[in-house]
C-alpha cells in the first residue's frame, strides 16, 4: 500500500519482518499517528494479536505465520508456540490455516522464515487477484458500501473488499464509497477512510445504522464486505452489524458481495453456525477512547463477529474467481 508519511511516499505492508523481529503498522493508533511496533518474541507476536494492533483475517494469519518463523530461530517448542498464536482470535480462520501451514513445513525440515515470506507473499497477490476479479463487477459511476476495514492493513497489502475498488479507482471509473463506521472499535472511519484518504479515493463515513436508508433511497449500487471465515455453504463471518447489511441489500434489491482469498475457506463447517464466534470485553462498547458513554453499573454485550446466511449472497470474490455460495467446491478454487 502507498502511504504519505512524513512528506514521503512508502510502499510498504501491513507488517513484515527484518531479522528476527517482526515489524507492524500499530493499527490502534490510527488515523491520527502513523507507527511502527517491532515484536522480537512469539508472546509478543500473539499479544500484539490479542490487542488489535495487528487485525483482518489475512493479517493475523500473516503474524501467525511469521510467529511460527520467530519460533523456529529461537528454538522455541513448535507446537508450543501454534497453541499459543492460535487462542489469539477464535474466528478468523487465516490464523489457522497460516500456522498449521508453518507446522507442515517445519515437518518436512524446511526454514520457516523462507516459508512464511513466500506464505506473506502470495497473501498479497492473491489480493491483488480479488481487485482484478471484483473489478468487473463495478461500473463506472457506482456508490459502493463497505463495511469494518477490509484494506490493506487487514489483509497485507490491495484488501479484500477494498481491492476492487483500488482497481476501479486506479483504471479510471469514477465512484464514491461509503464506509460504515463500524462501531464499537470504529474500523471503519478510523482505517478505512484513512486508506481511502492515502489512494485519493472520494468516501463518506456514514453511521452503522444509516446504511438501509441509504439502500432505500437507491444510492447505493452494490456492497462489497470482508470475510474472516467461510463455511462450506457459503455461510461466512465477518465484523459484527455485516448480516444486518445483508439482510437490508437483499430487502432493496442491492447486490451483496463478500471478497476474500481461498485461505479464509473452512470446509471442515457445514454451515457458518459452527462458526466460533468471538466476544470481547464490554468496555469496548462502554467507552469510545477513554471517554464512559453510558452509566457506570451499566454492562454491555459485545460480539466481535456475526455469521451471515449465504442466501443473502450475491457472489464471494475470490483470487480464483467469482462464485455463487452454491458452486463452492475445493477444485473450483484453486
Amino acid at each position: 500500500m502507498k502511504v504519505t508519511h512524513n512528506g514521503k511516499e512508502l510502499d510498504i505492508r501491513a507488517l513484515w519482518m527484518e531479522g528476527s523481529k517482526v515489524r507492524f503498522i500499530d493499527q490502534k493508533i490510527l488515523p491520527h499517528r502513523f507507527e511502527f511496533v517491532d515484536a522480537s518474541t512469539v508472546e509478543e507476536v500473539a499479544r500484539f494479536i490479542e490487542d488489535m494492533t495487528v487485525r483482518g483475517a489475512p493479517s493475523i494469519g500473516a503474524a501467525g505465520a511469521y510467529g511460527m518463523a520467530m519460533a523456529q530461530i529461537t528454538d522455541m517448542d513448535l507446537a508450543e508456540a501454534a497453541k499459543r498464536l492460535k487462542r489469539t482470535r477464535p474466528t478468523a480462520f487465516d490464523l489457522f490455516y497460516g500456522v498449521d501451514s508453518m507446522l507442515a513445513t517445519a515437518s518436512e525440515g524446511r526454514d520457516l522464515v523462507e516459508a512464511a515470506e513466500k506464505y506473506v507473499t502470495q497473501i498479497a497477490e492473491k489480493c491483488r487477484k480479488i481487485g482484478e476479479h471484483g473489478n468487473s463487477l463495478i461500473k463506472d459511476g457506482f456508490t459502493i458500501l463497505t463495511h469494518c476495514n477490509a484494506g490493506a492493513l487487514a489483509t497485507i497489502d490491495y484488501g479484500t473488499a477494498l481491492s476492487p475498488i483500488r482497481a476501479a479507482h486506479k483504471g479510471g471509473k469514477k465512484i464514491h464509497v461509503f464506509a460504515d463506521e463500524t462501531r464499537p472499535r470504529l474500523q471503519g472511519a478510523a482505517l478505512t477512510s484513512w486508506e481511502l484518504v492515502q489512494e485519493g479515493i472520494p468516501h463518506d463515513i456514514i453511521p452503522d445504522n444509516a446504511a438501509g436508508h441509504f439502500m432505500q433511497r437507491g444510492e447505493i449500487d452494490m456492497v462489497i464486505v470482508g470475510a474472516d471465515r467461510i463455511a462450506a455453504n457459503g455461510d461466512f463471518a465477518n465484523k459484527i452489524g455485516t448480516y444486518e447489511k445483508a439482510v437490508c441489500a437483499k430487502e432493496n434489491g442491492v447486490p451483496f458481495y463478500t471478497a476474500a482469498p481461498v485461505s479464509t475457506f473452512d470446509f471442515s463447517l457445514a454451515s457458518g453456525m459452527d462458526i466460533p464466534i468471538e466476544e470481547r470485553s464490554q468496555d469496548e462498547v462502554r467507552y469510545v477512547g477513554k471517554e464512559l458513554i453510558c452509566p457506570e453499573k451499566a454492562t454491555a454485550r459485545n460480539p466481535a463477529f456475526d455469521m451471515t446466511p449465504a442466501r443473502y449472497v450475491t457472489g464471494i470474490i475470490t483470487e480464483a474467481g467469482i462464485f455463487k455460495p452454491g458452486e463452492l467446491k475445493r477444485e473450483n478454487l484453486q
